[in-house]
């Protein structure tokens, strides 16, 4: 096997967990509920990238940045499974029409914040490339 074949075709294709977020989500049993979240490809992460870009005038000249807030809330509803933000039903219980509202509605800042910390260590955005070989 050529290294570019394996470089091509890793071992794990896709990476998902479940975590637990907070205490206030929990079953008709009492135990704790579980959010599914899954890693971002990089493809997906530059799609994020550029629909969280914007352009504004500073000192005029028209510059672009990343707005933080919108990029994390993107990233967040694009690699949470479940509960699914972007369904119809999610976006109704909540009074919003826009799924990227839907998290913001239902978490308190603290569990959003885990949430969005849990995707992106499992993405491996948030460890070196030598911490992430590893895990």
């Amino acid at each position: 096997m050529s290294r570019l074949h394996a470089f091509l075709n890793p071992v794990v294709r896709s990476k998902e967990k479940e975590v637990v977020i907070s205490d206030r989500f929990v079953d008709e049993n009492g135990e704790l509920m579980t959010f599914k979240i899954r890693a971002l490809t990089q493809e997906e992460n530059e799609a994020i990238t550029r629909k969280a870009t914007h352009t504004r005038m500073v000192n005029g000249h028209m510059q672009d940045y990343i707005d933080h807030v919108d990029f994390t809330r993107r990233t967040v509803v694009m690699a949470t499974l479940d509960p699914d933000f972007s369904s119809k039903e999610a976006c109704d219980a909540c009074g919003v029409m826009d799924p990227l509202d839907v998290p913001s509605k239902m978490l308190f800042s603290g569990e959003f914040n885990r949430l969005a910390k849990e995707i992106t260590e499992l993405s491996g955005l948030s460890l070196d490339a030598g911490e992430q070989a590893k895990k």
